[in-house]
């Protein structure tokens, strides 16, 4: 084979792999680890070659587990790497290529080690494993350092200190999988961990004094989207005599490791496309996981403490006492990032975690005089429901109701204009408000809920981001209207059709005791409610805003038959007398005017008849206010939601999907 491994089934012969887990201790003095760590191995190209990785290494880590206990290896090799890194700032100003290769491979080869120990093993005894040392066979001291600590601790620094430069690129993306991976015991266990060895240091001791630091770092690394540095860039001599293993896999420096694909699996739809930033994709995860730790028995999670109160950079105004892990971040830069990445989960589920968490950021968005930049990715993704995971749909909805609780978003959605939407493919839309296109999506959004998913926490929240806009609603589009009614006629419909059922099953149960009959009247009375629903958002403009929306008012007579059956029905008569007032009212001055009248004839007389009206007689009902309110224990869907962005990523990382005991959640 030689002292270089050119295929992934040559791993388990090799030298020094076979010394690194075999029964001879290696002193961290030792020159072996020189050479172990200046391997050359071409990178895998998929996710089936990242797999055959796994696979065939298994019996080196499965030695290594058996032997480590005696040998001390695994510590001696975390030595080493610690030992490097103390001049891994230094070497990055003097490009010393070599020795920042031959500490990524170091700390590449951790990672490895760490995501099959994890699988193998409960947390304690990898603590133990930490912690033998190659003194004598067998032993190991209580009172040595406690290696993990540092590693962690090591690994923070080595995120938030080494300048970012096209040597220290791959070491950057290394050591923030190496803090996925420290974390991914939570893949293991079917329930959330709410007690874990790996949160006890992050969230005490030495690592908490990395907090805001490791957040702003892991920030700006989504908002920078820095690139790889192109292929061919960092080209290092083959060893002929003295080389290693892994060479390629570890740095992707010349052979293209970011062409991987993700694994597809736990729900995931399809291939994760290549990624055009790994550095931001696996901060963006890494972030995500540490805003969606379980709080500590004794203290809250202080990651998200720090991304609950960090502030712009240009707001001078001092931090809270109470407020600790602070820190400041250019607002701008964050928000055109946002704006730019919400094809992706974790994007949209960043965005949301800021908008619902860090009252700084939501007050900044909101005043932003264009928001449209960040309003139709969201409703791109909205749009395109029947492509995107469940999960997915449900944050920009989330998000989108946030957004609506603000009446001043309410208003200026419909002062922005918009040209030639062309990925709303139903009608050509040359012009419209960015308030009448949210409509007209949240609308097909539930129309397609009705039709396919019938899920009713998706109802609710599309009616309550409608009912929090309807008493702002302004110059709504003629086909935006026509898309209310039809909603409420696509409901009147499905009413009827469940009532007939309703009575035709009773009928039945008269000559038959003995079937069981369906819950029709649960089925009525959400359908009910839902129509209620409609029939206040409906009521909520014509109160508020009648004179502002003539087109509403036009679709409300020309399918005024539709709200006849609802006038003397005990669950809509107060709700529809304004309705009916605006009906009978508009309507008797269309028949003074004549018959055979055109569409604009139409419009101009009911926008006559609007200073006509007798707004006294029209009934004052409360405003129509929905506020989001996230689940008493948010956890229990945040965190296997994370989990899931993490495992499907085109990240570099492969769990088998056996060993997997998280996913209970289906991302369809």
């Amino acid at each position: 084979m030689g002292s270089n491994s050119s295929r992934i089934g040559d791993l388990p012969k090799n030298e020094y792999l076979k010394k690194l887990s075999g029964t001879e201790s290696v002193s961290e003095n030792d020159p072996f680890w020189n050479q172990l760590l200046s391997f050359s191995f071409p990178a895998p190209t998929s996710s089936t070659e990242l797999k055959l990785l796994e696979e065939a290494t298994i019996s080196v880590c499965k030695s290594l587990v058996e032997n480590n206990p005696r040998t001390g290896n695994l510590a001696a090799l975390i030595k080493v790497f610690l030992s490097r890194t103390k001049e891994l700032k230094l070497s990055a100003e003097c490009q010393n290529h070599i020795f920042i290769w031959q500490t990524h491979n170091a700390l590449f080869i951790i990672c490895c080690l760490l995501k099959v120990f994890i699988c193998e093993m409960s947390e304690e005894e990898l603590q133990l494993h930490f912690t033998y040392e190659e003194k004598s066979p067998g032993s190991y001291s209580s009172a040595s350092e406690d290696l993990l600590e540092e590693l962690i601790c090591c690994l923070m620094h080595l995120i938030t200190d080494i300048p970012l430069l096209d040597i220290t690129y791959e070491i950057s993306v290394e050591a923030i999988s190496t803090m996925v991976v420290f974390l991914s015991c939570q893949l293991f266990h079917k329930e959330v961990l709410r007690q874990s060895i790996s949160h006890k240091y992050l969230m005490q001791g030495r690592c908490v004094s990395y907090t805001s630091k490791l957040v702003k770092t892991l920030l700006y690394n989504f908002i920078r989207q820095e690139k790889p540095p192109p292929p061919g860039a960092h080209v290092f001599p083959q060893q002929s005599d003295g080389g290693g293993l892994l060479y390629g896999l570890a740095s992707g420096v010349a052979t293209g490791l970011w062409t991987v694909f993700t694994l597809g699996g736990a729900g995931s739809k399809q291939q994760t496309p290549e990624l055009s930033s790994p550095l931001a994709n696996q901060s963006l995860l890494l972030l995500l996981v540490l805003a969606n730790l379980t709080d500590a028995p004794d203290a809250p999670n202080p990651y998200r403490q720090a991304i609950m109160s960090f502030k712009n950079t240009q707001d001078n105004s001092p931090f809270p006492s109470s407020v600790l892990h602070a820190f400041q971040i250019n607002f701008n830069s964050l928000y055109t990032a946002l704006c730019e990445q919400q094809t992706s989960d974790q994007a949209t589920l960043l965005l949301y975690t800021l908008l619902h968490q860090n009252s700084n950021i939501r007050t900044y968005m909101l005043a932003r005089t264009d928001m449209e930049n960040l309003v139709l990715p969201i409703l791109e993704i909205l749009y395109h429901v029947e492509e995107r995971n469940s999960h997915h749909v449900y944050m920009a909805l989330i998000i989108l109701l946030i957004l609506t609780e603000d009446d001043g978003f309410n208003r200026s959605i419909h002062e922005v204009i918009l040209k030639n939407i062309t990925w709303y493919s139903e009608r050509v839309l040359t012009e419209i408000s960015l308030g009448s296109l949210l409509i007209l999506v949240v609308i097909r959004t539930i129309q397609y809920n009705m039709t396919r998913t019938r899920d009713k926490y998706l109802h609710t929240n599309c009616l309550a981001a409608l009912a929090n806009m309807s008493a702002q609603f302004r110059s709504l589009h003629q086909y935006a209207a026509q898309r209310i009614i039809s909603l409420f006629s696509l409901l009147s419909k499905k009413h009827n059709k469940v009532l007939e059922q309703a009575t035709q099953s009773l009928r039945g149960s008269l000559s038959s005791s003995d079937v069981p009959l369906p819950d029709y009247a649960q089925d009525l009375n959400v359908i009910e409610e839902v129509i209620r629903m409609m029939l206040e958002i409906i009521n909520s403009c014509l109160t508020n805003s009648l004179h502002h929306n003539p087109n509403l008012v036009y679709a409300l007579l020309y399918k005024r038959d539709l709200f006849e059956q609802f006038r003397t029905h005990p669950s809509f008569q107060d709700i529809m007398q304004n309705i009916d007032l605006v009906i009978t009212f508009f309507s008797s001055r269309l028949l003074q005017a004549g018959a055979e009248l055109s569409v604009e004839r139409v419009l101009e007389i009911i926008k006559q008849g609007v200073v006509a009206l007798p707004k006294d007689r029209l009934k004052k009902f409360p405003e129509l206010k929905f506020k989001y309110v996230e689940e008493e224990q948010p956890e229990e869907f945040f965190i296997p939601y994370v989990w899931s962005l993490v495992y499907n990523s085109a990240a570099g990382l492969y769990w088998n999907p056996q060993d997997i005991q998280l996913f209970t959640m289906d991302s369809d």
